[in-house]
Parts: structure tokens; C-alpha cells; sequence
């Protein structure tokens, strides 16, 4: 148990931790609403603005709290989605035989192959800004690689003995999935699932930041996009208020899932071995 002492899980559990808090507790610790007008267009940071208000007068701080649920919600959302289809997917396809084996590997290489962000940009653009597409998109480009990590693990799981006395009892592909293959692969599941929102969450915040997600959220992204329409703002100092909180925000959460996952993959993988 070393391992959840390391400074990386502890740095990157308070972290993640902290954002957490601010997404739940954002309608708390929020002071004003983020798409009220709070103030005066472009105020410097002061007591009642601790972040100052963007071109309209919306106040940052309440609305980087705000961003946090957004991006948790889709990142975490895509994650989740992406890691139950690639286990159906991996691990029903390591059951099913070599030859549905090798036509879904194919498959899953094609999928890895094709470029990620302008696929999304792509797809994005023509279904439209929606949390539920963006969720959907993103799930879609990140379920490959998780795919082939758990059919490799399924591959190894399914020569235990316990996989053999069920198969013979009867037990079907899902009943294996089910009952004995997650389980056995919790560790990896938790491993793959915690490295991979961090990732999601950044294209979720790409994405807004590039137009493609409901312009009514409140999101680190889209305070991005915004803040770059405003090509004047750059000559002034309001963009140390308007851009640094979003951008600093977004590479926080990031780096707090990659800090944890890379601390957590010697606990939850066993083969796992320190390179000297």
C-alpha cells in the first residue's frame, strides 16, 4: 500500500479531489450566478470579483466553478462510455473465437488509425453542438485503445481454470464477461478508466474551445473561445483574468488524473515493474 502514499497519488488525489468538490459544491461556493451580469465589463480582480468579470460582466470565478461540472461531466461521462464499450468489445471478442477475434482487431486498428481531433471536428460540426453528441463523439475515438488492453488481459484471464469449469458448465460469453472476466480485471479496468478522463476532459475542453459545444454551458472551453474573439483584450491586461484561470484550470485537472494514474498503476497492476 506504498503506492497511495507516493507524491503522485497524493498530489494528484487532492486535485482531482479539489476540482470535484468545486463541481459539486459550485452552486454553494459559487458568489454569483455565471450567467448573470455581476458587474461592469472587463473589472480587475477585487474583493467582490476575485477573478474579475469577462466582456460582458459575468463574474470568472463563478463561472471557472461552474466549468468544473461541465468538464467532469463530459469528460468523466466519455471516459465512462468509452471504457463499458471497449469492454464489451475487447473482452467479448477474446471469448468469441479467433476468427470474430481477428475480424474486431482489425476493425479496432482502423479505428486507431484514423486521426482523433479532426474526426471530431468533423462529426462535431455536422450533428451540432450537444453535450450528449460531444459525449458520444468522444467515447467513440477513445474506446479503441482501451479495447485491445482488455482483450489482452480477457486472453489471459480465459486460460484460468475457473473460465474453463464455467465454459463447461455452460456458461455463456456474457455470463463470463459478467461473473468472472471484469472482475478479474478490476485493477486494470480502474487503471485505464483514471488515465484516460484526463484525456477526455482536455478534448471536451478542445472542442469548446473550438465551437463545437452548446454555447449556453459554462465550460473551460467555450471561456476560452470566448476570450479569443476578443482579439483586442490581448493588448490590454484584462486577458490575465479572462484566459490564465480557464487555461491554468484545464491543465490543473489534467495533470491531477495523469499524477494519479501514474502513481496508482504499481498498486493496480502486479506486473507492473519499475524501470531503473
Amino acid at each position: 500500500m506504498s503506492a497511495l502514499r507516493s507524491p503522485l497519488v497524493v498530489v494528484g488525489g487532492a486535485v482531482v479531489v479539489a476540482v470535484a468538490a468545486a463541481a459539486v459544491f459550485a452552486p454553494v461556493v459559487a458568489p454569483y450566478d455565471p450567467t448573470a451580469l455581476s458587474g461592469g465589463a472587463l473589472e480587475p480582480p477585487s474583493a467582490d470579483h476575485l477573478l474579475g468579470t469577462d466582456v460582458i460582466g459575468q463574474d470568472v470565478f463563478s463561472r471557472i466553478l461552474w466549468g468544473a461540472r461541465s468538464s467532469l461531466l463530459v469528460g468523466g461521462g466519455a471516459a465512462g462510455l468509452a471504457i463499458v464499450v471497449a469492454i464489451l468489445v475487447g473482452v467479448l471478442s477474446a471469448l468469441a473465437g479467433r476468427r470474430v477475434d481477428v475480424v474486431v482487431m482489425r476493425i479496432l486498428d482502423v479505428a486507431l488509425a484514423l486521426p482523433r481531433l479532426p474526426l471530431l471536428v468533423l462529426v462535431g460540426a455536422l450533428v451540432g453542438p450537444s453535450r450528449i453528441a460531444l459525449i458520444l463523439l468522444i467515447a467513440f475515438v477513445f474506446f479503441p485503445g482501451p479495447a485491445r488492453i482488455f482483450r489482452s488481459q480477457a486472453l489471459n484471464v480465459r486460460t484460468r481454470g475457473f473460465i474453463e469449469a464455467s465454459q463447461g458448465f455452460g456458461g455463456g460469453s456474457l455470463y463470463l464477461l459478467r461473473r468472472h472476466v471484469v472482475p478479474a480485471m478490476g485493477p486494470i479496468v480502474i487503471e485505464v478508466f483514471v488515465a484516460l478522463i484526463g484525456r477526455t476532459i482536455l478534448f471536451a475542453a478542445t472542442l469548446a474551445f473550438l465551437g463545437l459545444a452548446d454555447p449556453t454551458e459554462v465550460s473551460w472551453g467555450l471561456m476560452l473561445n470566448q476570450a479569443l474573439l476578443e482579439t483586442g483584450l490581448y493588448f490590454t491586461p484584462a486577458w490575465t483574468w479572462l484566459v490564465l484561470p480557464a487555461g491554468f484550470a484545464i491543465t490543473l485537472v489534467v495533470l491531477g488524473f495523469t499524477f494519479l494514474g501514474v502513481g496508482l498503476e504499481p498498486l493496480l497492476n502486479p506486473r507492473w515493474k519499475r524501470g531503473l
